[in-house]
């Protein structure tokens, strides 16, 4: 996390850690990177991208070149530590001359190692190089406070000591505006600490960042409305929401709006119960009407009144759309057998074609006349 003492206009200070393999023996490593950069944590956020160009590059040379001492490349960042642990902070190597190379970055072109420093990268047991510097509230680069060999480079961050450190370094000679640093440094909290509460408050996943909390932190204010002009007490709002729910949990509706579930279920029932009877009503006047007019045979009775329950339109239709027949609406012979004791010769000719229009056999049909009588 990037982290800022006194005013805007004071620097900001941020340390970049680059994955750069050290090659000794040749005196030069890179520091920083050309154009336009961001740490793999998402940083900065108070600035769109940390830079280094053309111009601000041939400014952090002149700030160096301008110091009587060399910088110190130390171990892990021990210089910045020094003035308050009382530990020593043996440098690991020296230099006084950078170089801008357009395109590829700033390099400490004169770099002396000391034996130890070099044994060690000799032996590869530091492989990597960190960078601190201070920057302008646009993210512009403005000068180099101190390096280090390291073997995490994903450790950019800076805690509150090193900070005071790189801000005197910095040429800050404000008191830092942040809680004194506790003298058992187990006491402080972490951004680690902070980022599991944040999870779990705003469902971020183990993996989250830094950024993505802020996001999250970000929607979380505009879902509650709080601005910089009028922040809102989480705690508060949330208990004031549940407040209001159980009030109207509690509030009995109000009859002449609203009716029980129990009511509209039985509302439903009668209705229901009301239609169908008025249906079945409705096919028997159309059963009865057919058959008296010889739309409908008694053999059809059953299934009309099956296709009238199931659609009492289709019926209807069905009906409307048959022609009555004459020789069907009289019995030929009153109800009594056929006087040569046979079925089929009683039919006249209107009854044999009927038959032969419905798809019915002489048989069915005149049992179906007897039957009737």
């Amino acid at each position: 996390m990037n982290r800022q003492y006194g005013d805007m206009d004071k620097p900001l200070i941020a340390s970049l850690s680059l994955e750069l393999e050290i090659m000794p023996g040749l005196g030069v490593i890179q520091l920083l990177p050309a154009g336009d950069f961001r740490a793999n944590d998402g940083r900065p956020f108070e600035c769109a991208a940390w830079r280094v160009t053309d111009e601000n590059a041939q400014k952090i040379i002149a700030a160096l070149a301008a110091c009587a001492k060399p910088m110190v490349l130390d171990y892990e960042h021990q210089s910045l530590y020094a003035a308050t642990s009382g530990n020593p902070a043996p440098a690991a190597g020296w230099f006084k001359q950078l170089e801008w190379r357009p395109g590829k970055g700033m390099y400490a072109v004169d770099v002396e190692y000391t034996g130890r420093a070099s044994a060690f990268i000799a032996a590869k047991e530091y492989r990597y190089l960190s960078a601190v510097f201070a920057y302008d509230k646009d993210g512009n680069v403005t000068k180099l406070l101190n390096a280090a060999l390291t073997n995490n480079p994903a450790l950019d961050d800076l805690d509150e000591v090193q900070l005071a450190a790189a801000s005197r370094l910095a040429g800050d000679k404000t008191p830092p505006q942040s809680p004194p640093i506790p003298a058992d440094k187990s006491q402080e909290l972490s951004m680690s600490v902070l980022l599991a509460a944040l999870r779990l408050l705003i469902k971020l996943p183990e993996a989250a960042t830094e950024a993505e909390a802020v996001v999250g932190l970000t929607k979380l204010a505009e879902t509650v409305g709080a601005t910089k002009e009028k922040p809102v007490d989480l705690i508060e709002h949330l208990a004031g929401q549940q407040t209001q729910i159980a009030a109207l949990t509690n509030v009995a509706p109000d009859p002449a709006k609203y009716v029980s579930v129990q009511v509209m279920h039985d509302m439903k029932a009668q209705i229901a119960a009301l239609t169908n009877g008025q249906q079945q009503g409705q096919v028997e006047s159309l059963i009865t009407a057919a058959l008296s007019d010889g739309r409908l045979l008694p053999a059809q009775e059953q299934w009309a009144r099956d296709l009238g329950k199931a659609n009492v339109a289709l019926l209807q239709q069905h009906l409307e759309s048959a022609a009555p027949m004459a020789a069907l609406g009289n019995m030929q012979t009153n109800g009594k057998a056929p006087a040569g004791g046979g079925t089929t010769n009683a039919l006249s000719a209107d009854e044999i074609a009927a038959c032969k229009q419905l798809g019915l056999s002489q048989e069915d049909f005149a049992k179906s006349k007897v039957g009737a009588q």
